[in-house]
């Protein structure tokens, strides 16, 4: 059976196809009594709209791409996931690329998106982004990891980990151990200051650069593990009777550590992660984190690229506020 064309429905309607278009396009010089005339022959047909004909002429391909550094940390796969829904109320579609934390391989996916005539690019970019230059003229918007000069969107790193530290020194924590990230991670530096900041506020650590118990790891479990172990192998009346992780992976990580050595959560040891995962409300005892707004950094990103909310300033990036989730994984610290 031959496909049905917007000829045949102009034909059928007694219309133009240039008013077929207008119909479609819902275009405001249309008639109701037409619109719905017109609207009946395209059910009557089955006649569906070439998407990449309507494109062409539009110039818009209603495509968005999103490059991410990886698919796997389960960050990334709900910012991913809530661009898509967001992309989605305003009828356009996500196109998923990763880039492996590589620059190479992150202008690679930029140029392969240029190429399929994306309308916008969502970039979380590597960490070695400062070796790419990206394309003038095709709109961008960078996410969680801020580039200098680049229109940016990111969770309030620093004054979230600052809320987690207050928070624990609220139950009575004064050594609080704390997980950072890589060092040349944007996200990472800006924790590890919120955390410098909440302990010598507290007057932890006066005068200090550096507080003594502090562990840098990269975001996965198994390297959360790790830090955990160091932390913890010291004197029980020297190790930290709180550990705050930059990442909820690290802090996943951390449990585990606390449970091969016989430390028991959160009797004797309070934990708190980063980020408000859906894995940390499944950990046991369940997770206490810092939840970073997602689906917020998404939404904004998207209505960025369409024109919805203002482009960001280049010196002034969108920080949203990130929020405390209260799990099992804290309490007050007990006697040694």
């Amino acid at each position: 059976m031959p496909k049905v064309g917007i000829r045949d429905v102009a034909k059928l309607a007694g219309v133009s196809t240039g008013t077929v278009s207008r119909v479609l396009n819902d275009h405001p010089s249309v008639t109701h009594e037409l619109r719905t005339r017109v609207n009946a022959i395209i059910e009557e047909l089955g006649y569906t709209p070439d998407p990449s004909a309507r494109s062409m002429r539009s110039k818009v391909s209603r495509l968005i791409g999103i490059v991410i550094p990886d698919l796997t940390n389960p960050f990334f796969s709900e910012l991913v996931q809530s661009a898509e829904q967001a992309a989605a109320t305003h009828g356009y579609n996500i196109i998923v690329m990763t880039s492996f934390d590589h620059a190479t391989k992150e202008a690679d996916r930029i140029r392969q998106l240029t190429s399929r005539k994306v309308d916008g690019i969502i970039l979380v970019p590597s960490n070695d982004f400062h070796a790419i230059r990206l394309p003038k003229g095709l709109p961008i918007v960078v996410v969680d990891r801020l580039m200098p000069g680049y229109s940016g969107i990111a969770s309030d790193h620093r004054n979230g980990v600052r809320l987690g530290v207050e928070y624990l020194m609220k139950l009575g924590h004064r050594r609080i151990g704390f997980i950072s990230g890589p060092e040349h991670s944007v996200p990472a530096n800006d924790r590890l200051k919120g955390y410098i900041d909440a302990i010598k506020q507290a007057g932890d650590n006066e005068g200090g650069a550096t507080p003594p118990l502090v562990a840098e790891a990269s975001f996965d479990y198994e390297s959360g593990r790790l830090a955990g172990n160091y932390l913890l192998a010291r004197a029980r009346n020297e190790r930290p009777t709180a550990i705050f992780a930059s990442s909820d992976q690290q802090a996943i990580g951390c449990m585990r550590a606390a449970y091969d050595l016989g430390i028991p959560i959160p009797a004797a040891l309070s934990v708190l992660g980063f980020d408000g995962i859906p894995l940390s409300t499944m950990t046991i005892p369940r997770l206490t984190t810092v939840k970073q707004p997602i689906r917020k950094i998404a939404a904004a990103a998207v209505e960025v690229l369409l024109n919805v909310r203002p482009v960001p300033s280049v010196d002034q990036p969108v920080l949203l506020a990130c929020e405390l989730s209260e799990g099992e994984t804290t309490c007050a610290p007990q006697p040694d």
